[in-house]
């Protein structure tokens, strides 16, 4: 995997899935350090969908701090299966809504707009997204894909996996680096 902009990834700190993450990822001139890796697992047959890093700047186990945080952040997903569009839309509506507790600050309009500008993925491709201070950025495959504006949007989207109420708690924890999700390789 690459990070945005082509930039190659060095030796690697974590693999999981046969998915490998190095120990830091840039964003401008703010160097980042891996969090924590996990694997989403879709179904009681606990089909791998896909891998995912999280990169703080500083390490955190504390969802709310995190959130919180004005400071640069980057989850790297890694699709290891096929997901049709109908599912990634699902699973974004749902993941969405149950972080985004009455009276939710996002409008319909913009969750609409949020879900249609999604697309169908395959095994192999990646999603990079970038937050900062003022939204996100996505990249599909490392190409520009789309920038979220309304920060409390963006930060909506990071609780979708570390928040509270996300739906994959599992996840939560090996983002957080709370649970072992990632075979962390020696130094």
């Amino acid at each position: 995997m690459l990070l945005a902009g082509g930039t190659p990834r060095p030796t690697p700190a974590a693999q999981l899935d046969g998915v490998s993450f190095p120990a830091t990822a840039s964003v401008g001139n703010t160097t980042l350090v891996l969090n924590g890796v996990g694997l989403r697992t879709y179904s009681v047959l606990a089909i791998n969908v896909y891998v995912v890093g999280l990169y703080l700047e500083q390490p955190s186990h504390d969802a709310n701090a995190i959130l919180a945080s004005d400071g640069d952040k980057v989850l790297l997903l890694h699709f290891v299966h096929d997901v049709g569009v109908d599912k990634i839309r699902d699973a974004w509506r749902k993941g969405l809504l149950s972080n985004c507790p009455a009276p939710c600050a996002i409008t319909q309009g913009q969750l609409s707009n949020f879900l249609n500008s999604l697309q169908a993925m395959h095994a192999g491709e990646d999603v990079e997204l970038t937050f900062s201070p003022d939204g996100m950025h996505a990249y599909y495959n490392r190409q520009p894909a789309g920038y979220i504006s309304d920060p409390n949007f963006a930060r909506l989207m990071l609780t979708v996996f570390i928040g509270q109420n996300t739906l994959v708690p599992e996840l939560r924890q090996e983002l957080l680096g709370l649970q072992q999700g990632m075979a962390v390789a020696s130094n």
